[in-house]
C-alpha cells in the first residue's frame, strides 16, 4: 500500500452535450475512512462515480484512484463496487455467485475458495454459501452484492446506496459490515440519500450540489455548531440583541433560538439573561444533525 489519498478529484468535470453532470469536483479521500458522499437528486453523484470507476470519461479535470490516474486497470483491479441495483440469477447458489465474478475479475483458480470463503464470512453469509440466491431476502442479497465487491480483497470499496431499500434489520447489518472493512483497513466511499446512515457510520462526509462540493470534512467539522433554545421573559429587545455575541439569535416570542453556540458557554448565556432582567424557564440544548446541516447547505428550499 502506497501513501497518499485513495481518491482524489480535482475540477472533475462531466458533460452530455448542453447538459452538466458534474462541474469541477474537487475532494480528497483518505485511506482507511468511511466517506460519505452526498447530495439532492441531480447532483451528479452517480456521473462521479462513474468516473472514478472509468465507466464514463471526464470533459475536465482529473483524478486518481489509489494513486493512478482513473481507468488505469492497475487501480480498477483494487476497487470493488456494488451498483444500486443489480440482480442475480435466482437459480445459482451464493458460492455459484462469487465463483462467476471471480472468473470474470479474472482472479487465479487456485484462490477461489478462499476468495468466496472469506467473503461470505465477512457478510455473514456462509451458512447460506450453497442456498439459492431465489430463497434469499432483500437484505441477504444485498449482503451478497456486498460480497461480490469484496472478492480480490479491494482497497477501495465504492458503494451506491447499499441501504436504501433495507428494513432497519437489514441496514443494521450493513452499517457492521461496513465498519469491519474500515477495521481491515479499506477506504468505503459511501453513496448515499439516507443521511442518518451516514451519521452512524461515515469518518468523513462531502457534500455535493450541481456537481460541486460545497462542504467537506469530518461530522465533528460539519455539525461544529449547536443550537440552543432557550425559554425567557422579561427580556428587552436590546438585551436579546445583545446575546447576539452568542451566536445567530432567532426570536420566536417566549422562546430565543441561537445557533452556533458552543453548549459549554450556556451558563454565560444563562447568566447574561438573569443580569439583563430576563426570566429563564427552560433551556433546551440540541447539537445539529446532519439532515439540518445539509438542508441549511441547500438552503433550505430544495
Amino acid at each position: 500500500m502506497t501513501d497518499g489519498p485513495a481518491i482524489a478529484t480535482h475540477g472533475l468535470a462531466k458533460r452530455y452535450g448542453n447538459l452538466v453532470a458534474l462541474a469541477g469536483l474537487t475532494m480528497t479521500i483518505p485511506r482507511g475512512s468511511v466517506f460519505g458522499f452526498l447530495g439532492p437528486n441531480g447532483a451528479g453523484k452517480t456521473t462521479a462515480v462513474k468516473l472514478l470507476l472509468g465507466l464514463a470519461r471526464p470533459s475536465g479535470g482529473s483524478a486518481e484512484v489509489l494513486g493512478q490516474p482513473i481507468g488505469e486497470r492497475r487501480s480498477r483491479r483494487r476497487v470493488g463496487y456494488l451498483p444500486e441495483l443489480f440482480r442475480y440469477q435466482p437459480w445459482m447458489s451464493a458460492r455459484e455467485v462469487l465463483a462467476l465474478h471471480c472468473r470474470l475479475a479474472d482472479i487465479d483458480r487456485a484462490a477461489w475458495a478462499r476468495e468466496i470463503d472469506d467473503a461470505l464470512a465477512v457478510v455473514g453469509l456462509s451458512d447460506r454459501a450453497n442456498s439459492r440466491v431465489g430463497t434469499f431476502s432483500k437484505g441477504m442479497q444485498q449482503r451478497l452484492g456486498l460480497g461480490v465487491a469484496l472478492l480480490g480483497d479491494p482497497e477501495v470499496v465504492l458503494l451506491d446506496e447499499p441501504t436504501s431499500a433495507l428494513d432497519p434489520v437489514g441496514r443494521h447489518d450493513v452499517r457492521e459490515i461496513i465498519r469491519t472493512l474500515r477495521d481491515r483497513g479499506m477506504t468505503v466511499f459511501l453513496n448515499s440519500h439516507l443521511l442518518s446512515e451516514v451519521e452512524q457510520v461515515c469518518d468523513r462526509v462531502a457534500i455535493v450540489d450541481h456537481g460541486k462540493v460545497i462542504a467537506e470534512g469530518t461530522l465533528d467539522e460539519l455539525l461544529g455548531a449547536d443550537t440552543v433554545r432557550v425559554r425567557v421573559t422579561d427580556l428587552t429587545r436590546e438585551a436579546r440583541q445583545e446575546l447576539a455575541a452568542f451566536g445567530a439569535v432567532a426570536d420566536e416570542g417566549e422562546w430565543l433560538v441561537i445557533r452556533g453556540m458552543k453548549n459549554e458557554r450556556l451558563p454565560d448565556l444563562v447568566a447574561q439573561i438573569v443580569r439583563a432582567g430576563g426570566r429563564v424557564y427552560a433551556v433546551e440544548p440540541a447539537h445539529e444533525s446532519l439532515e439540518d446541516r445539509f438542508l441549511s447547505l441547500l438552503g433550505g428550499d430544495r
